[in-house]
């Protein structure tokens, strides 16, 4: 703090000696705590598989080690491309988190399978709780993100190709050919969660007044109205 400083400062023009000394210390102060605080976030066991069934806080209690079973570590899910043809967007996610995969509990780590019909789109969204990068399995895909400055980074991406999203970050893949395309997504979390612009603004539950969303996008209130009956509202 400023007071930390001039305490530090004072002592300095007076005693050089002991300055350095209390630098020295503070900074190891400091070292120690970090330190402390960073491991206690790591796991103090070889593994906790989620109890999928029992109490939840911020992630997944660990399940009784004499219950776990290879299964708990294992999933298929990934293997076969998923149905696009009954999708708004023409596009499916498989999902591989901790809840399809209960090994993956404390392990930071998750995965997702994307599939898009010709011309479909995985439409703007963000992960509040992962970075992302996507490595083409098939096809030719159109993605980008925006930056909190409203620069946009875009590429177009073929077969073996990866790209990565930061954090949080608004971001879209579209695939703008004429033949199916695939992607594995992976995440730095176990569940990073999705919140998709049009569905959030428009499906919310209550919803957000019309007047309020016409304001913020420029149009009238019942341009707002339909858009909304596009998307039903959450439960």
């Amino acid at each position: 703090s400023n007071g930390h400083l001039k305490f530090i400062n004072n002592i300095s023009q007076q005693q050089p000696t002991m300055a350095t000394s209390m630098t020295h210390l503070l900074v190891t102060v400091l070292l120690v705590a970090a330190h402390t605080a960073f491991a206690e976030t790591n796991m103090l066991q070889d593994l906790c598989v989620a109890d999928l069934k029992g109490a939840k806080v911020n992630g997944y209690a660990c399940k009784d080690p004499s219950q776990i079973t290879p299964e708990d570590f294992y999933y298929i899910g990934l293997a076969a491309p998923a149905d696009t043809s009954n999708t708004a967007m023409g596009s499916a996610i498989t999902a591989g988190n901790v809840e399809k995969i209960p090994g993956l509990n404390m392990m930071g780590t998750s995965m997702s399978r994307i599939d898009y019909a010709p011309g479909g789109l995985n439409p703007p969204h963000l992960h509040p709780r992962a970075s992302e990068a996507i490595f083409v399995l098939e096809g030719r895909l159109f993605v980008g993100f925006l930056t909190t400055t409203g620069k946009l980074i875009s590429k177009h991406i073929n077969k073996g190709d990866v790209f990565v999203f930061p954090r949080a970050l608004l971001h879209f893949q579209q695939n703008p050919n004429n033949a199916p395309a695939s992607v594995i997504a992976a995440f730095d979390s176990q569940n990073p969660g999705t919140q998709s612009v049009g569905p959030s603004l428009f499906g919310a539950n209550p919803p957000i007044p019309d007047d309020l969303l016409a304001k913020a996008f420029g149009v009238e209130p019942q341009v707002i109205q339909k858009v909304k009956g596009k998307f039903p509202a959450k439960k």
